[in-house]
C-alpha cells in the first residue's frame, strides 16, 4: 500500500515541485487508486523525465510498477527513492504492493541499502517518539484506505461504509489523545527529529479532529511552517478545514463534499474561485482542476461562481 494522503479523507499529499510535474503525479496517483497500473506507471515515467527529487513519489511509482509486474523498473525506482531520502524500512517490508519483489536477489540488497540509509538519517532522531508517531500514522491511514475502498466498491451510503466510518471515528478519538499529548509536551516536532512520515502524523490527526482542537493547534502549525517543521501545503488543508468549520469559505479548495441526492462530489464553498490556482501555487499545491479529478469533478471557475449560492444554501439547510 502506498503512503499517500488525499485531503478529503486521508492525508495526503506531498509538496509540489512545479505545477506540471505535480499535475502528472496526481494523475498517476489517481490511476493507481483506480487500479489502472499501466496508466499510472506511464504517467510516473513522464513526471520523472522532468525531475527525480521526491523519495515518496518514487516509492509510490515503484508500487505501481510492482503491481504491473514491471519488477526491474520497481527496483530502479525504489533505489532512487532511497537515494532521495526515503528510508521507511518497516513499511517497505510489510507493503503488499511490493510482494512480487520479495523472491528477487535484489530484495535483500535493497533492504540492506535502506537500512544503512535509515541509520545515517536517523542518527539524531528521537527514535521512541518516532516509533509512537509511526504507529499512529498506520492506525490513521489504514482505516481510511479501507473506508475509501468501501466507498468505491459498495457506495457512499452502504452498510460497509457506515461501519468503517464508526471504526474510523473511534480510532481518531484515541489517536487524538496521543497526538495532543505529544504536541503539548514537545511542540510541533520537525522531520529532523522524527522523520518525514512521523512528522506528517501530527497534521493528519489534527486535521481529522473537532473544530475546537483544530483552532487550538492551527497557530502552532503556522509557526511550525515558518520554522520549516511542517509543510505549507499541509497547513493550507488545515486552514481550509478550520475556515469551513467556522462558517467561512475555504481558501485553497482542498475540501470536497458529497451530495447524496445527485450522488456527486463537489467543491465545498470556496473564496474567489477564479484565482484559486494562484493561491494554491504559493503553498506548493497543483491546479485545482487536476486535484478534483479524483472525485470525477470537472472544474470550471465561472460555472462554480454561479453555483456557489445554491451550494451554500443547501449546506445551510442541512445543518
Amino acid at each position: 500500500m502506498k503512503l499517500r494522503i488525499t485531503t478529503f479523507i486521508l492525508l495526503i499529499c506531498s509538496l509540489a515541485y512545479g505545477q506540471t510535474y505535480r499535475s502528472i503525479v496526481s494523475e498517476a496517483e489517481a490511476h493507481y487508486n483506480s487500479k489502472e497500473y499501466k496508466k499510472s506507471v506511464d504517467r510516473y515515467k513522464e513526471a520523472f523525465k522532468m525531475e527525480q527529487k521526491s523519495g515518496s513519489d518514487l516509492y509510490n511509482a515503484a508500487c505501481s510498477a510492482s503491481l504491473l509486474g514491471e519488477n526491474e523498473l520497481a527496483f530502479e525506482w525504489l533505489n532512487l527513492a532511497v537515494k532521495n531520502g526515503w528510508a521507511n524500512i518497516n513499511h517497505l517490508k510489510t507493503d503488499t504492493d511490493l510482494a512480487s519483489l520479495h523472491k528477487s536477489e535484489k530484495w535483500n540488497k535493497l533492504l540492506d541499502e535502506m537500512q544503512k540509509a535509515a541509520d545515517r538519517i536517523e542518527a539524531n532522531y528521537d527514535k521512541p517518539l518516532k516509533a509512537r508517531l509511526l504507529a499512529i500514522y498506520e492506525d490513521d491511514q489504514v482505516i481510511r484506505q479501507q473506508f475509501i475502498s468501501a466507498q468505491t466498491e459498495f457506495g457512499h451510503e452502504s452498510k460497509q461504509v457506515d461501519s468503517l466510518g464508526k471504526i474510523m471515528m473511534y480510532k481518531d478519538s484515541l489517536n487524538l489523545i496521543a497526538v495532543t499529548k505529544i504536541l503539548d509536551t514537545y511542540g510541533w516536532v520537525g522531520a529532523d527529529k522524527v522523520g518525514g512520515q512521523a512528522n506528517q502524523t501530527l497534521f493528519l490527526v489534527i486535521q481529522h479532529a473537532d473544530l475546537e482542537t483544530q483552532q487550538k493547534y492551527l497557530p502552532m502549525m503556522r509557526e511550525a511552517v515558518k520554522n520549516k517543521k511542517a509543510s505549507s501545503s499541509a497547513l493550507a488543508l488545515l486552514e481550509d478545514r478550520v475556515a469551513l468549520g467556522e462558517g467561512k469559505r475555504q481558501i485553497y479548495g482542498s475540501q470536497i463534499g458529497y451530495d447524496k441526492e445527485t450522488k456527486k462530489s463537489f467543491v465545498l464553498p470556496l473564496e474567489d474561485p477564479v484565482n484559486v490556482d494562484i493561491r494554491r501555487a504559493t503553498v506548493g499545491l497543483g491546479p485545482l482542476s487536476d486535484y478534483v479529478k479524483r472525485w470525477n469533478i470537472t472544474w470550471n471557475a465561472e460555472e462554480y461562481k454561479k453555483q456557489l449560492p445554491e451550494i451554500e444554501a443547501k449546506l445551510k439547510n442541512e445543518k
